[in-house]
């Protein structure tokens, strides 16, 4: 947890780092961890009965509680705001106080969870499963340090600074690039692999479970100085200096790694300055610069979404060593300002952490494969490539491309995503409905308007009874459920083609990727079929996994039909609104077990798609026959980017 205590650390220092996302395995303590940094932070003064918590030395002129005079504030402790993942946006940016604007006949503001969050810290835990709408506005905000709020003919600016700090569990699925380069630092956690610490840490819950608070006693006098060595550094901050040769590190490391932009050359000399104020140096050296580009630049290195964050760090040694001349070692200056330097050992505190604490690279855990499944022996003649089993050494993907959009007819409810028409809280208002969630003001006005004087109304605001509210109806587009269903058998063995049809499911997990769908893979071979990858909004997963697909064997397509059926079942239980599509990848021959006829039969209803991969001069259209029992959309493999259909409407428009 190193790396994750001086990540927090150096936002705490300097919050204008822009905040820290924690990327790692369920059960490690990332929110616990987190959680505990708001007590860490110095006390806030605010203004007296200010919502906002402007800052009574300078108050915010453009306050919507203001204007407020200068003058002496209260304390208070930081906050920590939490972004709960099904929030929605009026939580988060606030919006009309319906209430008053229909009691009252004024416009009045109600804060979101921005504007409780100014000058602390906000947390958002699984922030890769937060609606892309909401991610959008949180890290505007934290960008610029301002919310606005335009909406139901409210026009609100108010200050909104704080600690961004997000957490996930990068199996549930990714943030998409462009939102990742938003967060200042990120760090990888692991659960430690040492049973003497594993066995400290059970002890230590066990501890507080007994007695909670005799445990934060026992620890409160290190937490104390932590604290104030925060405050230390933060006193010392304006006072450190980036030297020319530090910041030539900064921007030759920056354009190295080939990171997009100019973000990371801001946030890596930021966190650079705020380790040198952490450490107690005047200037910033080497070793900042390396452990800053080691925090800030992972995650900006992503050319596509299916690549992992990571660092060469013998390239990033290289280039510091290249430019500029290597400091000296610099002089131990000891804890600031006379402080403890940190815990003695494994029953000492807590709170405290050593000088040196990021200056040594973590060790990285190692990354398991991914499982494989027995191989049967092939039923086949071998071709080339074939080892005598039968089955070919999986073969690479062919480079992916825009697929067709494929969508599933009709009108859902699910999940807000880009593919599918739906009903979404997020979408086009394209009519109202009776119900109170969301209120559409102007349609619960003409709703109410009518009733005013049978009612007895004498003021000036509107006699609203429950029956009149009306809620938005709105179109947008959800996410579906892609399931895939990937002949592997020897009659797909052929290296070419197997490259094919890889980089055909490669383009079309992108594009489930990009519109927001959870993905599912099935493969059959032999004589069974395997879910190799259940429904996740993971895909890059499902990469990992067709990456390492072997082929060979028999084809029993109707196993791999009816494993579909049951996956779709189960998932229609766990989440009834997400509706399926079902893209089966097949040359359609069956050459082991029953016709899939009745296999076909038990998907009926459900939309479907079969990329057929039939090849050769001679074509038996068993893929469009498979196709036609399943109602499903049959698209031939070489037809299926978006640019290939476009040249058939091309080539049918010049033939007529």
């Amino acid at each position: 947890m190193d790396d994750l205590k001086l990540a927090l650390l150096i936002n705490a220092v300097s919050p204008g780092v822009g905040g820290v996302l924690v990327r790692g395995e369920k059960g490690t303590a990332k929110s616990t961890i987190v959680r505990a940094l708001a007590g860490l932070l110095p006390p806030v003064p605010a203004v007296p009965g200010c919502r906002f918590s402007c800052d009574p030395g300078d108050p915010d002129p453009a306050c919507p509680d203001g204007p407020h005079a200068a003058g002496e504030g209260r304390e208070r402790a930081a906050r920590l705001v939490e972004l709960p993942v099904g929030a929605s946006e009026d939580r988060l940016t606030g919006s009309l106080d319906i209430e008053r604007a229909l009691t009252e006949g004024v416009k009045a503001f109600e804060p979101g969870l921005l504007a409780a969050a100014h000058r602390g810290v906000l947390y958002v835990d699984e922030v890769n499963l937060l609606h892309d709408h909401l991610v959008d506005l949180l890290l505007d905000a934290a960008a610029m340090g301002e919310s606005y709020v335009e909406r139901e003919g409210v026009s609100v600016r108010h200050a909104a600074r704080f600690l961004l700090v997000g957490t996930m569990n990068p199996e549930e699925g990714e943030l998409r690039p462009q939102l990742l380069d938003r967060f200042g630092l990120t760090v990888e956690v692991a659960a430690t692999r040492d049973p003497a610490e594993r066995a400290e840490v059970v002890r230590r819950r066990l501890r507080f479970e007994d007695d909670p608070d005799g445990f934060a006693a026992a620890f409160a006098a290190d937490e104390a100085d932590l604290a104030e060595r925060i405050a230390a550094a933060r006193r010392r901050l304006p006072g450190v200096e980036l030297t020319d040769a530090a910041l030539r590190q900064i921007t030759a490391v920056c354009a190295s790694f080939e990171v997009d932009g100019l973000r990371a050359d801001l946030v890596t000399a930021r966190a650079a300055i705020a380790l040198a104020a952490w450490h107690g140096r005047a200037a910033v050296t080497a070793d900042d610069v390396r452990t800053a580009a080691r925090l800030a630049l992972p995650h900006r290195r992503r050319r596509d979404p299916f690549d992992a964050p990571g660092l060469d760090r013998q390239k990033l040694d290289d280039v510091l060593e290249e430019h500029g001349e290597e400091p000296e070692p610099p002089d131990d200056p000891g804890p600031p300002d006379g402080g403890p330097d940190g815990p003695g050992g494994p029953d000492g505190g807590g709170g405290g952490l050593p000088d040196g604490l990021g200056q040594q690279d973590a060790p990285v855990p190692p990354q398991s494969e991914p499982p494989q499944s027995e191989q049967p022996q092939s039923e086949q003649p071998m071709e080339s490539g074939q080892g005598r089993s039968g089955e070919s050494e999986p073969a690479p993907a062919d480079a992916a491309y825009k697929p067709r959009l494929f969508t599933v007819p009709g009108l859902g409810n699910g999940a807000p995503g880009r593919r599918s028409k739906a009903r979404s809280p997020y979408g086009r208002v394209s009519g109202a409905r009776p119900g109170a969630r969301g209120v559409h003001l102007a349609a619960t006005l003409r709703a109410a308007a009518p009733h005013q004087r049978a009612r007895g109304r004498t003021g000036s605001g509107l006699v609203v009874l429950p029956g009149d509210l009306r809620e938005a109806v709105r179109d947008g587009r959800e996410g579906n459920l892609v399931l895939f269903v990937v002949d592997a058998s020897g009659s797909m063995a052929a290296r070419k083609r197997m490259r094919a049809v890889k980089g055909a499911v490669l383009s079309l997990l992108l594009d489930a990727y990009q519109r927001r769908d959870k993905v599912g893979l099935i493969t059959f071979r032999g004589r069974d079929a395997e879910l190799a990858l259940p429904p996740t909004s993971s895909v890059e997963a499902g990469a990992r996994r067709l990456d390492a697909l072997p082929t060979g064997g028999r084809t029993p397509l109707s196993a791999g039909l009816m494993r579909a059926a049951e996956v779709l079942r189960v998932e229609r239980l766990r989440d009834p609104a997400r509706r399926p599509l079902l893209v089966v990848v097949t040359d359609g021959r069956a050459t082991h077990g029953p016709d899939p006829s009745r296999a076909a039969g038990l998907l009926a209803g459900v939309a479907s798609v079969v990329v057929d991969c039939e090849s050769g001069p001679v074509r038996l259209g068993l893929a469009a026959a498979l196709g036609a029992r399943l109602g499903a959309e049959v698209v031939r493999l070489d037809r299926l980017a978006a640019d290939a259909l476009a040249g058939v409407v091309r080539d049918a428009r010049n033939v007529a």
